[in-house]
């Protein structure tokens, strides 16, 4: 009897996936060499080093990565390059007061206690004093590190405290989208709770209304899957971790956050991106939007 049969598969380069089972223990590379007869050492090494090979639902990259009995190996054919490690904030507009930009899963907005360089805030800085040494820029509001997408910087204390200020009133519009676990039942609906953070800085729902800081966050389903669900999700209130909270409390926690109650890490980062901003300019209030395109990683799960 073969050691590993074949669970279902879909043809390669069509953008797919391979999925296979795992019926005895063994070593990862030595199972793919076995069921891939078509595709040499070289190749295959390739595919464990670009991150392309999942194992229930975690990244895979070390050739004796041990294989159990039930385990599920995906194969991803298509080998996204669209969210490089490494890479700097991409500036979506600027002008006189403000600039708006793009931020990569993987940068901090700001310094923390053990990273002080490398931050958005701080690559911004070096570019705007390029034109003039003495300039400055401000963080109206923060993304984590592991969410990408649009970000608000101000060129002014008075701008910033004028953004912060009327944070309410100026904003019109902020979406995000996320890739959470398991298939959610409801197309769509709110979830209300009271926000409190341990002395770890660990943020969890009290079960008791008005004990914390209220936190509304309103979903909706837009792709569905066996494993995933893509979900467009919008804040009545800014909370810190305010979504990976609802997410988790709702039992569906983003891919890859492991914090707050993942299990899977099929991307190689947290399913979270800030996709829409708009709102009110502080000085000429004109209306303003900014639209960034939902990760190829993030769709690519549920081709």
């Amino acid at each position: 009897m073969k050691p590993y049969s074949r669970k279902n598969s879909f043809k390669a380069g069509q953008g797919r996936q391979t999925c296979l089972s795992v019926t005895e223990p063994g070593e990862l590379m030595k199972f793919l060499i076995a069921k891939l007869p078509d595709k040499g050492r070289n190749n295959i090494k390739s595919l464990l080093t670009h991150r392309q090979i999942m194992v229930d639902g975690q990244v895979a990259t070390r050739y004796n990565h041990p294989l159990a009995v039930g385990q599920e190996v995906i194969i991803n054919w298509s080998l996204v390059r669209d969210e490089k490690p490494g890479r700097g904030p991409r500036i979506l507009y600027e002008d006189e007061s403000i600039i708006v930009i793009d931020k990569p899963a993987g940068l901090l907005s700001m310094a923390s206690d053990k990273e002080k360089e490398r931050t958005a805030y701080r690559q911004l800085t070096d570019y705007v004093r390029l034109k003039d040494p003495e300039k400055r820029i401000f963080i109206v509001h923060r993304l984590d590190r592991d969410t990408s997408g649009v970000m608000l910087f101000a060129k002014s204390e008075a701008i910033k405290r004028s953004l912060q200020d009327n944070w309410k009133e100026v904003v019109v519009d902020r979406a995000y989208v996320a890739v959470v676990e398991g298939q959610v039942d409801k197309t769509e609906d709110v979830v209300r709770s009271w926000l409190k953070e341990t002395k770890t800085r660990l943020v969890y729902s009290s079960s008791n209304p008005g004990d914390g800081q209220e936190a509304v966050t309103r979903y909706k389903v837009l792709q569905a899957g066996a494993r995933y669900s893509l979900l467009e999700i919008r804040l009545e209130t800014g909370r810190k971790n305010q979504i990976r909270v609802h997410m988790k409390d709702m039992g569906h926690s983003i891919i890859g956050d492991k914090k707050y109650g993942a299990v899977t890490n099929p991307i190689g980062r947290v399913g979270l991106h800030a996709h829409i901003l708009s709102f009110y300019h502080p000085v000429s209030g004109e209306l303003m939007r900014f639209e960034t395109e939902v990760p190829k990683k993030f769709t690519g799960l549920f081709k």
